[in-house]
């Protein structure tokens, strides 16, 4: 029942606008050993648990073209290819609109090895006025779920420094909890770690 609210009280948000400079190639559609494309993997566990996906494509793109359910919502902003900061902000302004979750967590789309347990974990963790932080080791990682009440501030932000200023605020709203799971530091940024994946 718990995993159930939660499941309905908070929203995904999949940040996958970026251009992979430093993987040299489109990484998003990079095929995994099982077949799948990175995004595809990505997506699989906040889509397998997380009733409302949303996912921030560059202007020029389609759902279609990349293979992936009709079900998620898209946004997409001409100011998406300017860093993270701007893609944050276009989600923020969108599920401030038209999503009535609780909260959002915010999932890069190279990271495919968060485990479910760990996602469940942070769920249980949020609400409306805090912001979840996983960590692993001391290392913070992803992906953080933040309240409703610091959308706002996500929807002020820009350039690529992605929401280390809304965390910087809001230091007193911030809970870390430490995982057992590697999954929430690893992403794939060269094809070197996406063989060692």
């Amino acid at each position: 029942m718990a995993s159930e609210l939660a499941a309905k009280a908070v929203a995904a948000l999949m940040l996958a606008a970026g251009y992979s400079r430093r993987f040299g190639g489109d990484k998003r559609r990079a095929t995994l050993a099982d077949g799948r494309s990175l995004l595809a993997a990505s997506l699989a566990l906040p889509s397998s648990m997380l009733e409302e996906v949303w996912l921030v494509l560059r202007p020029d793109e389609s759902i279609r073209e990349l293979g992936l359910p009709a079900s998620i919502k898209l946004i997409q902003h001409p100011l998406t290819a300017q860093g993270m900061g701007h893609s944050l902000a276009a989600g923020a302004e969108r599920l401030l609109a038209e999503s009535h979750a609780e909260a959002v967590a915010i999932f890069l789309a190279d990271m495919p090895l968060i485990r479910r347990d760990s996602l469940e974990t942070l769920l249980a963790h949020a609400s409306a006025n805090t912001i979840v932080l996983p960590s692993h080791q001391g290392k913070r990682g992803h992906p953080v779920v933040f309240g409703r009440d610091f959308w706002p501030q996500l929807a002020a932000l820009g350039g690529d420094a992605g929401a280390k200023v809304v965390l910087q605020h809001n230091a007193e709203a911030l809970h870390i909890v430490e995982l057992d799971d590697l999954g929430v530091l690893l992403d794939i940024d060269t094809p070197a770690d996406l063989i060692q994946l």
